[in-house]
């Protein structure tokens, strides 16, 4: 699987913006079939850092419903959480 493949796109929140600023954690959605070496392969290569460790979570996709009734699609989607090494950093909003 190629590095652009595997990284779909960084999860930016409140919790995550916390993350980065007191742990050096980054959250990511990633490929449902990326294993945690690929995922820390990606990142070394892609942003020029170490990567400490990777965690990654599982979410299941689900259906809503309603009275009893499927009114809606939940999609799955799998998340990789990475601890850089320290003094490394990763600027997505540069200049701004």
């Amino acid at each position: 699987m190629e590095n652009t493949q595997v990284l779909i796109k960084p999860l930016l929140s409140e919790k995550t913006t916390l993350m980065k600023e007191q742990d050096e954690k980054i959250a990511f959605y990633v490929h449902p079939r990326a294993s945690k070496h690929d995922i820390s392969k990606a990142i070394e290569e892609l942003f020029n850092v170490t990567v400490q460790s990777v965690n990654v979570v599982k979410y299941r996709p689900r259906v809503r419903k309603k009275m009893g009734r499927a009114v809606g699609r939940i999609p799955g989607c799998k998340k990789a959480y990475v601890n850089l090494s320290p003094g490394d950093k990763i600027d997505f909003f540069e200049g701004v």
